[in-house]
This record gives C-alpha cells, structure tokens and sequence, in this order.
C-alpha cells in the first residue's frame, strides 16, 4: 500500500515540471526506490482516469520522452483552447506580449531563460503561445536538455512579416546568456523597449493587430 504522503509528492513535483521527469529523478529527490514511485504513478494515474465509482479528472498522467508528466486530458483539448481563446483572452495579455517579443528575439530560447529574463515563472504564459501557434518547441538545449521555443510561421503573419529579421532592431539591448542571472530591477526598462517595440509594430499594421486578435478563430 502507497502512503498517501508519497502520492501527494509525487503529484507535487509532476504539477509543477515543465519536462518529463524519470523514475529515477523522482525517486532520487523524494527518497524512494524507483518501484515504489512507479506503483505511485499507477495509482494516480489510475485515479485520475477513473472508474465506475469515481469521476474521470480533466487530467492525466503521460508516460513521454522517457519520463512523467501531467497534461490536460486530450478529450478536453478544445475545452482548453475555447477557454484560453474565448472573449477578451482573444487578446494576448501583457505577460503574453512580453514573453513573446523574449522568445522573438532570441530564440530558440528555454523556458528557464525566458523566466530568468522575465523574473516570473511563464508556464501559463508558454501554454497559451503555444495554444495559439505564435510558437513551437524547437528541440531541446544540449546543457540542460530544457526545452526550447521558437515562433512559429503564424506568428509572421500576425505581425505582418515575411522574416524574423523584419523585426525592429532593438536585440542589441537584450542581454546576452551570461548576463541573465545579474539581471536586476535596473534591466526592467529592457523589457519595456521590447514591449514597446512590438506594441508599436502592432498598431502601426492595422491588419496585424486585427489578426492577432482573430489568432483565436
């Protein structure tokens, strides 16, 4: 019988991952022999997708690139998307446009990096840019093995672009990887430029600004 506490952990740590964690990382930073985690994740897994007494959840448990996650039930899938899309999400949020310019202008970028250059977590964020198809993972970085974004061919679109490098010229105030990590509220202004910048693009292409609040339907 798995403990309760255990199943709780396990869950925890899977909520919160933006990759695929393994057994062996799992049972490493919780203590517990790579058995007990994977008749855990049974059990979750198992409580998750129901049966005749209980409720089906709206999301399960995936066994992908050799590791564990926790994804939104592919039934509900456009549920997910109508939500995120519907009324005034139609329009990309301010986190969204910030994100987004980050991932425009140094991509292939992590989701790390771009957190690290934000100073916020930008999980939800990432979900939704990805939702929409203003990017795509683009493989992974060979340090860390993190997953890497770029923007997608929609994303030119909306923007009324043919290229990346139509974008405003503005990268050389961004800072370079090594630089993340001193990054402080004195690089604040950083992201207003990039915002800014990509605000202006908007309202200066009236078509583009119609299309990225259509991205949607």
């Amino acid at each position: 019988m798995i403990d309760d506490e255990i199943l709780a952990g396990i869950e925890a740590v899977l909520m919160i991952t933006d990759s695929a964690v393994t057994a062996a990382d799992l049972a490493g930073s919780l203590g517990l022999d790579e058995d007990t985690v994977l008749e855990a994740i049974r059990i979750l897994k198992a409580d998750y997708d129901g049966d005749e007494d209980h409720r089906q959840r709206g999301f399960e448990i995936r066994h992908v690139a050799g590791g564990f996650r926790i994804f939104s039930r592919g039934d509900y899938h456009e549920v997910v998307k109508d939500f995120l899309t519907a009324g005034q999400s139609a329009k990309l949020s301010q986190a969204a446009l910030e994100t987004l310019a980050v991932i425009a202008y140094r991509q292939p970028i992590s989701r790390p990096r771009i957190a690290a250059i934000r100073g916020v977590s930008v999980d939800g964020v990432i979900r939704t840019l990805l939702l929409r198809g203003l990017i795509v993972e683009a493989g992974k970085e060979a340090t860390t093995s993190a997953l890497l974004y770029a923007t997608t061919p929609q994303f030119l679109d909306t923007m009324g672009m043919n290229a990346i490098v139509d974008l405003p010229d503005i990268a050389p105030y961004l800072p370079e990887d090594a630089d993340v990590a001193e990054l402080g509220s004195q690089d604040t202004e950083v992201l207003a430029e990039i915002d800014g910048a990509l605000e202006d693009d908007l309202d200066d292409d009236s078509d583009s600004t119609a299309e990225m609040s259509r991205v949607a339907d």
